[in-house]
């Protein structure tokens, strides 16, 4: 999970548990951004989360694509 640890060691968080509307998610933010927010499928492992949270920073790394299943369009 090499885009967690990268975002982590440029001084961004991650956070995992309750996110607004939804009872469990994962998000990444920093100061500036938070680029990635993701909603917890239903059956979905912690591991299997994680790594959706992995591919979607790596989207938001090469190409500035931004990731939002909590809030609505």
């Amino acid at each position: 999970m090499k885009n967690i640890e990268s975002f982590i060691d440029e001084g961004g968080e991650i956070t995992i548990g309750p996110i607004g509307p939804v009872s469990c998610g994962a998000a990444a933010a920093d100061n500036d951004v938070c680029p990635v927010m993701l909603a917890r499928r239903q059956g979905e492992t912690l591991d299997a989360l994680l790594k959706r949270l992995d591919k979607a920073l790596a989207r938001f790394y090469s190409d500035n694509v931004f990731t939002d299943e909590i809030n609505g369009p």
